[in-house]
């Protein structure tokens, strides 16, 4: 069968094949599918859904050939469906066709009107671009963790959109380094964290916030990461503001640090420059944790570590002078080295440690049996509540305190109510008794940032629900596609809002119209 439409002279269906499969970059076989699928559509438009067709190309012909698998049957029994044939007319094609064989029947497909063959030219164009779409998405998929490059196409709202060249990606607002600010045209580089499926083709989401773009920046420009020689162990971001990253080198010869600081400072100067300012601290990998977080809070100096491996957390003890630089500006130095060790870090200065230390010692020493030296022991022990005490067995107490089993089970015994009357409030949780200045979990911005977007993604469903003729799974469609007020769908056209949302034209105009209205009725309202 010719190409459909196809009335230039010299144009064959190989020309064709070929040309497709060169422009959009295809396989010849995805091509030569598409144009068997789009002439099966043509011929069951003409003989019928239950008609039982097989098409294929042939290379020699040049053609797509369709064959109907006809039953072969008396004379007197043929289905006017045409599904069944005669033995005779069968005889003719094939002299060996005996009663129940199906025969394949050549069919002509210039028998095929405007409409079927307009038909499959459609089927032909979505087939071709259902396997460009798949191809792009196997091809990014594979690179997701990597950093790309392209031009800026379009700003919508607060989302940048990049020009890829084969697709378009997009870096939303909440992944961008805050200050910056881009235009169309300009060249910008962004961290790949995933690639979506959708109905206008995959989506490419970028970052230029995620630590992992950092990491991506440093193997650019520092050759003994790339070579393997140094490797970055963990980072951790205050976009725009911010990073640490931690740094170890398998040979030890070269310094980690010094190799990604570069010569007068030109290799992380270059990072820099591309995160817009943003400050990195670059510190010494260490396999211990305490060493590490000591690293990490630099450039405080840290004076003493305590280690609660079973809440996977540290008790961070540093002078009275070096607090606030331990801290940072809103606890953003303490933040980061807790996202950066993947320990919960409480930091405190020497003077509250001890302040802290009065108070369990006194509480300690008062519990009948014990002293002040008695306290001084147990607390260095690490027993610091009475609580602590009350699980203790006689037999260690004895050995700890120089005491017999029966003096040191009745020192227990006070000890438990002395934890009962800390549990009634009888002796109170003083700033004392629990001295802390500062503390930081390693996902407690994380947790915080997502709690907030889930939180204001909620209320915006909620919003959308209240136009008339919106239900839940239309305001959900909305609230993922970025819009923020009912405004904002006002602004668009019905067109964009059908193509943002995926949803219907009919609906994007029902949903507009609801909008208008709910607008004109709550005029004074802040939506």
């Amino acid at each position: 069968m010719p190409f459909p439409d196809s009335n230039a002279e010299g144009t064959t269906l190989s020309n064709v094949i070929a040309t497709v499969s060169r422009d959009k970059n295809l396989d010849k076989s995805v091509i030569i599918d598409a144009l068997e699928q789009a002439m099966l559509h043509a011929a069951r438009r003409d003989l019928g859904l239950e008609a039982d067709i097989e098409a294929s190309y042939n290379e020699d012909l040049d053609e797509i050939e369709l064959f109907q698998f006809r039953t072969v049957v008396a004379n007197e029994k043929t289905d006017p469906t045409d599904t069944e044939i005669s033995l005779v007319e069968a005889k003719k094609l094939d002299p060996e066709t005996e009663i129940g064989d199906a025969l394949g029947v050549k069919v002509t497909t210039s028998r095929f009107g405007r409409i079927a063959a307009q038909s499959a030219k459609q089927i032909i164009v979505q087939k071709v671009r259902d396997a460009e779409r798949a191809q792009i998405f196997d091809e990014y998929k594979e690179r997701v963790g990597e950093i790309l490059s392209g031009h800026v196409r379009r700003l919508e709202r607060n989302d940048i959109i990049i020009d890829l060249g084969r697709v378009e990606a997009v870096i939303p607002a909440k992944e961008q380094i805050s200050g910056e600010k881009f235009r169309p045209k300009d060249r910008i580089q962004g961290y790949v964290v995933e690639i979506k499926r959708s109905s206008k083709g995959p989506q490419v989401v970028m970052s230029r916030a995620h630590p992992g773009f950092l990491i991506r920046l440093f193997e650019q420009h520092v050759t003994e990461i790339y070579d393997g020689i140094v490797s970055i162990e963990s980072a951790a971001r205050d976009a725009g503001q911010r990073s640490k990253i931690a740094v170890y080198s398998k040979d030890s010869s070269v310094d980690p640090v010094g190799a990604c600081v570069g010569m007068k400072g030109a290799r992380v100067q270059a990072v820099v420059q591309e995160l817009n300012g943003e400050k990195i601290d670059i510190i010494p990998w260490d396999k211990d944790p305490a060493r590490l977080v000591c690293n990490a809070l630099a450039p405080a100096v840290v004076s003493k570590v305590i280690v609660d491996d079973e809440r996977h957390a540290m008790e961070v003890v540093v002078a009275d002078d070096q607090l606030s630089l331990a801290i940072g500006k809103r606890g953003q130095n303490v933040r980061l080295a807790a996202q950066l060790t993947g320990w919960r870090l409480d930091i405190k200065s020497e003077a509250k440690l001890e302040e802290q230390l009065a108070g369990v010692r006194a509480v300690l020493a008062s519990i009948e049996g014990l002293g002040d030296m008695h306290a001084g022991i147990l607390v260095n022990e690490g027993i610091k509540t009475p609580s602590d005490l009350a699980e203790v067995s006689p037999r260690m107490l004895g050995r700890l305190l120089n005491l017999n089993e029966e003096d040191a089970a009745k020192v227990i015994q006070d000890a438990r109510k002395k934890a009962d009357e800390l549990s009634d409030r009888v002796v109170g949780d003083s700033t004392e008794y629990f001295a802390q200045d500062a503390a930081a979990s390693p996902d407690e911005e994380l947790d915080g940032r997502k709690r907030f977007e889930d939180e204001a993604r909620k209320k915006r469903i909620e919003m959308f629900m209240k136009l008339s003729g919106v239900g839940e799974a239309t305001a959900h469609a909305l609230a993922d596609a970025g819009y923020g007020t009912i405004g904002d769908i006002i602004a668009d056209s019905p067109d964009e809002v059908a193509q943002k949302a995926d949803l219907s034209l009919g609906i994007a105009r029902t949903v507009q119209i609801a909008a208008d209205r709910y607008l004109q009725e709550h005029a004074n309202d802040d939506v």
